[in-house]
């Protein structure tokens, strides 16, 4: 059997828990649903992170990206 989690809500929590139970769904079902969702997204973004920090970045090209933004600041003015 699953453990029983009892949360606190607010008037904010009270109207998502409105929106998502207007099909019907029961409250403990749409709970379990955010929270395995946000497992997820959670899970997806780390993993994207990672990948990205795993990269090669490249040999440096010698440019110098602010002196670059900088110049064209200038030619705006």
């Amino acid at each position: 059997m699953a453990d029983t989690i009892t949360i606190r809500t607010d008037a904010e929590t009270e109207h998502a828990l409105d929106v998502l139970t207007h099909d019907g769904s029961s409250r403990s079902a749409v709970i379990r649903q955010a929270v395995l969702e946000a497992a997820l997204r959670r899970e997806r973004a780390t993993a994207m992170r990672r990948a990205v920090l795993r990269m090669p970045i490249g040999e440096p090209d010698g440019v110098d990206v602010g002196a670059e933004l900088s110049r064209d600041r200038d030619r705006e003015r």
